[in-house]
């Protein structure tokens, strides 16, 4: 789809980085090799929760590694994620453990001169633990902890007689962490709470029809990026610091280090480096960055150090909540009110709880107009893998509990849900909470009804059937979700968010352009929709952009690549840099022409390949702009450059609705997806390719949320699938459904604040999948799930229990014979879909 008025954006070209990504030419962190680089391995606990009573190094410092442990670092108490300010961060997390607090943390750290060596000298490390109560339940862990005996406990960290439903007492998993420079006491393992309020609530309530309540629960999943954590660290003669490392954020990255080795941060480089996706999991410095720094400061020789897949499926995982949400409406649709209240597990680390909690009612209030509210979230520390931001930060969470609501409230008041939604979506002109109560914004580009009008039509909205009315062993239906991403957490005033981005454009002599970001990619095109968004500025061939190498010591800070900001904040920040420049060519031009710069313009001219500036009303006054920059160099007078921070003030709502189409298989219980439509309003589209691809990449990711995706951890605190990749199913190409099967479209709007009308689509992409999902098997059989993920084994239990219920009551599915809700429940097929 080419948007209309553009000469590059909207058109299908070949991605810059193509042909190093496909001929495998394209360097990851662990792709660079330095000279005399040793090579790095973590010495993780085997327990979830234990006292660090000694540390033997001897052995492994005999066989010639550099051992480092708790005794070796800095004391100083961190949070990997800095986007929060300072006065409302919390910080609890060393470089190595003082006390473990999940299993797999890493306590000690060996670099030797092979991998090999590595791994042999970190075996030989001898720890003495103190095994301590697990905590894996986030509601028992706010409990008063009981008595401990450790001698009943093996040496697995599993208590002989403990299971899953008795584990023993909450012990306390911290006594107190920092909140920005003062230390705060724990209790009750809660790590933070946030309540707000607005309006009446209680006369919300009272005034109702209809008052639906429900309690929904999400898992405590991996992210499941193809690359696992990396980092490359050279220390420098200066006693300074370079470093290649897995990261959403060059500029956080350097910060963190500078404070924790107390290194400048004009000795401190990072370097961008190619990542091969995140979903996340890389906002925050990654545990092996400062433990690489820690070696190799130590060795005074380079180190690598890179996670198995085992390791890092141990240390990051997306929020796991349990949502009670209590809505009330009017009969004629209107909601009035809302109360929910949430408890994250956030692990065993707080990776910025406090900000998640205040996102989350954001969440919910901007998806739907709610006029009072009251909400309560509380975050709480277990000894699990640290919990992160995920595609969406809560937004898939709370989407799947209101959405799934919605389409129960619908159907409790005789409506159309893709009519109810309308009603009472948050859309043109209303104040839209882009990132939690201190971000907010009007929003001023609305295509919801388009996508769900387009939507409807391509899935065959209106022929869906009546839920529980099928018999048979396969049962079809169709369930419609919405949701929405911020782009960005731009804001009229600061909030508690950090965002803003920076950017330098300097033109060559030749005429072709460097830009020069801090800006990440994660694999999607983000930097690929910079140079467009230049180009289109500068009316230049898409090829003469470069997207420059990029440091923390050359680049201005960019916060970090998240909130779905890459383009509209990041390609923001080019954008505001790149129309400086248009104008500093314009009045250079205007001297050697001897014209107005007034009269001058800028034009793309194929006969040159350039950007050619010259006055309509005088057409022999023309310079090319690589004219222009050789004449700037031969006259010894300047390289025509700009560099400059954007701040948003905005954070647009980027829109998508998910329809998608099942068959369920009641004698199995798995779920079959025939269709989907995916519909997006990302107002300007800047790469049409890239933006599908978000698209159907949103669907596939959403799609394990919904279905298919759990972490569970035994008593002991180990995950039960070990960190094996084979034991953690993910929706691969057999699940996706065909690609003819699935639609892909956009709606026509333009973003008046944005780069070119341009805003973000990214997590956006996944955040109503779930929900659509959940009300297209209730729409199959008739079956409501307020858990995710909705497996076979959930499937066959609830549409047997139903079963059940019908036989007691005469009754059958169809309106029939008790035996026909039963068919297709067990024995031999009896036919074929």
């Amino acid at each position: 789809m080419k948007s209309e008025g553009f000469r590059v954006l909207g058109t299908v070209t070949q991605r810059k980085d193509g042909i190093g990504k496909v001929t495998g030419r394209e360097q990851y962190v662990t792709d660079i090799s330095l000279p005399r680089m040793l090579h790095g391995r973590i010495l993780s606990s085997p327990y979830a929760h234990a006292r660090i009573k000694s540390i033997d190094v001897s052995a492994a410092e005999a066989l010639g590694a550099v051992c480092i442990t708790f005794d070796d670092i800095p004391k100083v108490r961190y949070n990997e994620r800095i986007v929060t300010v300072p006065w409302a961060l919390h910080q609890d997390h060393y470089v190595l453990a003082d006390k473990v607090r999940r299993m797999g943390e890493a306590v000690a750290a060996v670099a030797a001169e092979t991998e090999a060596l590595a791994e042999k000298a970190v075996r030989a490390i001898q720890v003495e633990y103190e095994p301590l109560p697990v905590i894996t339940d986030p509601v028992a862990a706010m409990q008063h902890p009981e008595p401990f005996d450790p001698s009943t406990w093996l040496r697995t960290g599993c208590a002989q007689d403990a299971s899953v439903e008795g584990q023993p007492g909450a012990a306390a998993i911290y006594d107190e962490v920092l909140l920005g420079d003062q230390p705060v006491k724990i209790e009750n393992n809660i790590a933070c709470v946030r309540t707000i309020e607005e309006g009446d609530v209680d006369r919300a309530f009272a005034e109702a029809d209809v008052i639906i309540e429900r309690t929904y629960k999400t898992p405590k999943i991996y992210h499941g990026q193809m690359e696992t954590k990396s980092v490359v660290c050279r220390p420098e003669p200066d006693g300074g610091i370079t470093v290649w490392p897995t990261t959403q954020s060059i500029h956080n990255v350097r910060i963190l280090l500078g404070r924790i080795f107390g290194i400048p941060l004009s000795k401190v480089n990072v370097k961008r480096v190619p990542i091969g996706g995140t979903f996340g999991s890389s906002i925050q410095m990654n545990p092996p960055i400062p433990i690489g720094v820690a070696l190799a400061l130590k060795a005074r020789r380079p180190v690598k150090l890179t996670l198995t897949r085992e390791e890092d499926m141990h240390d990051h995982t997306r929020y796991p909540t349990q949502i009670h949400l209590k809505l009330a409406a009017k009969r004629d649709g209107t909601l009035l009110g809302a109360e929910m209240e949430m408890v994250a597990d956030i692990g065993a680390h707080n990776i910025q709880a406090y900000s998640f909690l205040g996102v989350a009612i954001g969440w919910l209030v901007s998806l739907y107009r709610i006029p009072n509210i009251r909400y309560r979230g509380t975050a709480v520390y277990t000894n699990k893998a640290p919990s992160c931001a995920m595609q969406g930060f809560g937004n898939p969470q709370i989407t799947f509990a209101a959405e799934t609501m919605l389409d129960e409230l619908a159907e409790q008041l005789g409506m159309d849900p893709l009519a109810l939604k309308i009603k009472n979506y948050v859309g043109m002109g209303d104040t839209f909470w882009g990132q939690g109560p201190m971000v907010r914004s009007v929003v001023q580009s609305d295509g919801v009804q388009e996508l769900l009008r387009q939507g409807a039509e391509w899935i065959g909205w209106q022929d869906r059937p009546k839920p529980g009315s099928q018999t048979g062993r396969y049962r079809r239906g169709i369930g419609l979700s919405r949701g929405f991403h911020t782009s960005s957490a731009g804001a009229p005033q600061p909030g508690d968010v950090i965002d803003f981005s920076g950017a330098m454009v300097k033109v060559n002599q030749d005429g072709s352009v460097d830009v020069v970001t801090a800006l990440m990619d994660h694999g999607g095109g983000t930097l690929e929709a910079v140079a467009r968004l230049v180009a289109e500025a500068l009316e230049m061939p898409l090829e003469k952009v470069n997207i420059a190498p990029a440091e923390t010591t050359s680049t201005v800070y960019d916060v970090v690549t998240h909130a779905t900001r890459g383009v509209y904040a990041g390609g923001g920040a080019a954008l505001k840099v790149a129309g400086q420049i248009r104008q500093e060519i314009i009045e250079t031009a205007a001297r050697f022409l001897n014209v107005m710069p007034e009269a001058l313009t800028i034009m793309y001219d194929p006969e040159t390949d350039q950007g050619l500036v010259y006055s309509p009303s005088i057409p022999d006054r023309r310079m090319t702009i690589g004219e222009i920059a050789t004449k700037c160099w031969t006259n010894s007078w300047k390289t025509i450059a700009a560099v400059d921070s954007y701040r948003p003030v905005n954070c647009p709502p980027a829109y998508v609705t998910t329809f998608v189409e099942v068959e369920v298989d009641t004698w199995t219980g798995q779920v079959r997806t025939l269709r989907a439509a995916m519909g997006s309003d990302c107002g300007t589209v800047i790469n049409p390719d890239m933006a599908a691809g978000q698209l159907e990449g949103g669907l596939s990711k959403g799609m394990g949320f919904a279905l298919y995706e759990n972490n569970d951890w035994d008593a002991a605190g180990q995950l039960l699938s070990k960190g094996y990749l084979v034991d953690s199913k993910t929706p691969a190409i057999m699940e996706m459904p065909k690609p003819e099967e699935i639609g892909v479209y956009f709606a026509h709007t333009y973003e008046p604040s944005g780069p070119f009308g341009a805003k973000g689509i990214g997590e956006a992409a996944t955040n109503p999948v779930a929900g659509a999902f959940a009300n297209a098997i209730y729409n199959a059989i008739g079956v409501r799930f307020y858990e995710l993920p909705i497996t076979p084994e959930k499937i066959l239990a609830a549409v047997r229990q139903k079963a059940d219920a019908l036989r007691e009551k005469g009754e059958s599915s169809a309106g029939g014979e008790p035996e026909k809700a039963l068919a297709g429940l067990g024995g031999e097929p009896k036919g074929t879909r």
